[in-house]
């Protein structure tokens, strides 16, 4: 799928992003792993996200949170970026997509985690590594909003056995790629294997 770079309002601070345009009311937006430790909409999983989505004819929009790239602001420890966000469906509303998904890899899923704390509009949510043992990790009353999570089995950040208990409780279903850890380093086609599973349900 060919991406234009766009940009989007997020309050008052200029986002940058990629977007693919797809026929269709489905839409999916995309977010990187952590700011201030290189994370952008680069990202090898934030691609294997892009490609996933696209492959089942999703519109596509990855971007760079607040602070990253040519995106304006500063890093604002998760706050702002749920801002970012928000943003950020909003610029797929307004190219007619009703049907909205959030997907987030590492601090990205954070930050999706948050949002879903005070917005509803979302028709799923699909979750890579979301870094249980690295941030404030609150899943409480997120039971029946979350699709997928999808986590390697050698994840640092990440432990299974402490994850398959979240999983087992806010009901939703889990994926593991094995041999890998949580950059996914030459196992990124088992994020889009998986997503490609899912999808088809």
């Amino acid at each position: 799928m060919r991406e234009e770079r766009v940009f989007f309002m997020a309050g008052n601070v200029k986002i940058e992003g990629l977007y693919g345009a797809s026929g269709g009311e489905r839409g999916v937006v995309i977010t990187h792993p952590h700011p201030q430790m290189g994370g952008s909409m680069s990202n090898n999983v934030v691609e294997a996200l892009v490609e996933g989505y696209s492959n089942k004819g999703f519109s596509t929009l990855r971007f760079n949170f607040r602070g990253v790239g040519r995106s304006g602001g500063f890093y604002d420890n998760g706050n702002g970026e749920q801002d970012d966000v928000m943003g950020a469906f909003a610029f797929l509303r307004e190219r007619k997509k009703s049907d909205i998904v959030l997907a987030g890899y590492s601090f990205g899923a954070w930050i999706i985690a948050k949002v879903l704390t005070h917005q509803d509009q979302f028709s799923d949510v699909v979750l890579i590594s979301p870094p249980i043992d690295f941030v404030d990790f609150d899943f409480s009353g997120l039971e029946g909003r979350i699709g997928l999570i999808i986590c390697g089995d050698r994840d640092q950040f990440c432990p299974l056995e402490k994850l398959k208990g979240i999983v087992n409780s806010i009901k939703c279903q889990f994926s593991v790629v094995q041999g890998t850890d949580h950059f996914y380093w030459g196992r990124e086609g088992g994020i889009v294997e998986y997503l490609d599973g899912y999808l088809k349900l």
